[in-house]
């Protein structure tokens, strides 16, 4: 009973709770049960009906295929060929809709036996997009802040990054991107290779976008830049961002990237011998 989706047995319930479930057990076998009875032996099971996580499964016909060539291009290899010196690799991408939250309060700094505290209410001094490129091998990063993302916003971020070196000199840079809007299909591919012709835009799978290393980035400046969000103004909110790149780069460090192309196939088998097994348990 714990285990059912308590939604299809006739209950308007998306979830239940210990009680819920005691109460149908005492319904299906006509004695009492107690919550706490239950509990134990949820416990025991290491069942717990009222948690869940949102998941996404790869709905992507090519997944494999289109992530294998992203896992191998971060592993050195282009069309299975290694690649050289003259190539790099920037992940890119967009952190939409950074707010600027004026608190009604001056935040109060951390003290002995308190944690710094944040003024709950706020006032919005708007919004911005942070588009950010970031070197594979050799740990850089590129921003820049924009009103709104698009095409050309976008492209404003490659233009300024292929004018400069490493890039405008290299054999060949590899853009990997997902599938937002600014970037999307063929025409996004046809679109940078006719304004750089050494770049070649590499995207990841549909829905997979932990697969562009940028994100582990954006991930960083969430936890070290915007939070808490406590800001005067959006100009406030650029020139931290500009200022922890420039931080960043003073020491360039790549990420540490462990998930490979074997590590992907393996997991995808034992993805699709677990469904298959369910599936079977359930017929």
């Amino acid at each position: 009973m714990a285990c059912e989706l308590v939604a299809l047995t006739n209950r308007p319930l998306s979830r239940q709770s210990l009680s819920d479930l005691a109460q149908r057990v005492c319904d299906q076998l006509g004695r009492p049960i107690s919550r706490a009875t239950v509990g134990r032996i949820l416990r025991a099971a290491a069942i717990k009906p009222r948690q869940f996580r949102y998941w996404i499964f790869p709905r992507d016909p090519r997944f494999v295929e289109k992530a294998s060539r992203v896992l191998d291009l971060y592993g050195g290899c282009w069309d299975r060929e290694p690649l050289t010196h003259e190539d790099f690799i920037l992940s890119a991408d967009e952190k939409t809709s950074i707010q600027a939250r004026l608190r009604c309060h001056a935040t109060q700094p951390p003290g002995p036996g308190r944690p710094q505290r944040v003024e709950h209410e706020y006032s919005r001094g708007g919004a911005l997009q942070y588009l950010a490129a970031w070197d594979v091998r050799r740990g850089y990063v590129l921003g820049r802040c924009e009103p709104k993302t698009g095409i050309a916003p976008f492209v404003r971020l490659v233009d300024r990054a292929m004018s400069q070196e490493p890039y405008c000199s290299a054999r060949r840079v590899f853009w990997v991107v997902d599938n937002g809007s600014s970037h999307r299909g063929d025409a996004s591919v046809a679109r940078l290779r006719t304004r750089h012709p050494t770049a070649i835009m590499v995207h990841t799978p549909i829905h997979a976008s932990w697969l562009n290393r940028v994100e582990i980035y954006f991930s960083k400046v969430q936890r070290k830049v915007l939070t808490p969000n406590d800001f005067q103004s959006l100009k406030e909110v650029e020139y931290r961002l500009h200022l922890y790149e420039e931080l960043c780069n003073r020491k360039p460090q790549p990420f540490a990237w462990e998930f490979t192309t074997d590590k992907l196939i393996d997991f995808v088998r034992k993805t699709v011998e677990r469904l298959k097994s369910e599936a079977d348990t359930q017929l």
